[in-house]
């Protein structure tokens, strides 16, 4: 389990597409992060659970497969590229965000970015499917960060977006200072919402 709270960033160095295999191996420069990661343990790549493969401190060796491929923008990334990075909770410890899987829903695109001096206001849209799972206030992961939902679209708009406020320092040190119109997205939904919504006989339509 993770909570959104992003420790730092990575640098990608590699992503190798084994077109047979559907399979992918994603390798990156994560200071500060792999030192005691274990073989098989997991960290959030701009919030998509991972585990790793091979670790010599420093750089990360991962196997991504291909429903991950299909649903996330890891297959999208290239050499140089920044990535959020979260290691997992250990019991005990403070949900500072809120409950994240790293179980990544889908994909967003950012609609819009809005400026307001010391904050930022992103407006990203997310196919209808995924839209029952969003309240206004309620909770969202983009890229892994765990965010507030500030506004949301209507029900009955052709359009579905979520609409969120990053302060200076998460824009500083995550890669949401970067996003800009365009930009696709990793999103995770309130897993709450998934539950409540699975009990009640809905189902997801692609």
């Amino acid at each position: 389990m993770f909570t959104g709270i992003v420790s730092g960033a990575g640098t990608v160095l590699d992503v190798t597409h084994n077109q047979e295999q559907s399979l992918a191996v994603l390798r990156l420069h994560a200071p500060g992060h792999a030192s005691d990661l274990d073989l098989g343990g997991s960290i959030a790549i701009n919030g998509v659970c991972l585990s790793a493969t091979s670790n010599d401190g420093e750089t990360l060796s991962l196997d991504v497969m291909g429903e991950t491929l299909q649903r996330t923008t890891i297959g999208e990334l290239r050499a140089g590229d920044r990535v959020n990075l979260e290691r997992c909770t250990p019991a005990g410890a403070r949900l500072d965000g809120h409950v994240v899987q790293g179980h990544v829903d889908t994909v967003g695109t950012v609609l819009a970015r809005t400026d307001h001096g010391q904050w930022t206001k992103f407006r990203v849209g997310l196919p209808a499917a995924y839209a029952p799972f969003v309240a206004e206030k309620g909770s969202i992961a983009l890229d892994g960060i765990s965010l507030t939902v500030t506004a949301v679209s209507a029900a009955r708009d052709a359009e579905h977006w979520v609409e969120v406020g990053i302060i200076p320092i998460t824009l500083r040190e995550t890669t949401m200072g970067q996003r800009q119109v365009g930009d696709r997205i990793n999103i995770e939904t309130d897993v709450l919402a998934k539950y409540v919504a699975r009990l009640r006989g809905f189902e997801v339509q692609d």
